[in-house]
């Protein structure tokens, strides 16, 4: 199965924000459990899951660091 030109340039860059995102969650302060979760979520819907863990995840994880 070949993938077409422009559907190659659609899943790049999700890919890349997606890997961006994982190694966030490794570098973040928050318990393994909640890591994996987190990862689990980018996986399972991937466009969703980077966009809820830069809006609500690296927020509360980096306010637990401070405290």
């Amino acid at each position: 199965m070949e993938i077409e030109a422009k559907n190659f340039f659609y899943l790049l860059p999700l890919l890349v924000i997606n890997i961006w995102a994982i190694l966030d969650i490794a570098k973040s302060t928050m318990s393994t459990g909640g890591k994996i979760a987190w990862v689990v979520l980018i996986c399972i819907l991937p466009l969703f899951g980077f966009i809820l863990w830069f809006t609500l995840g690296s927020r509360s994880s980096s306010a637990n660091s401070r405290s």
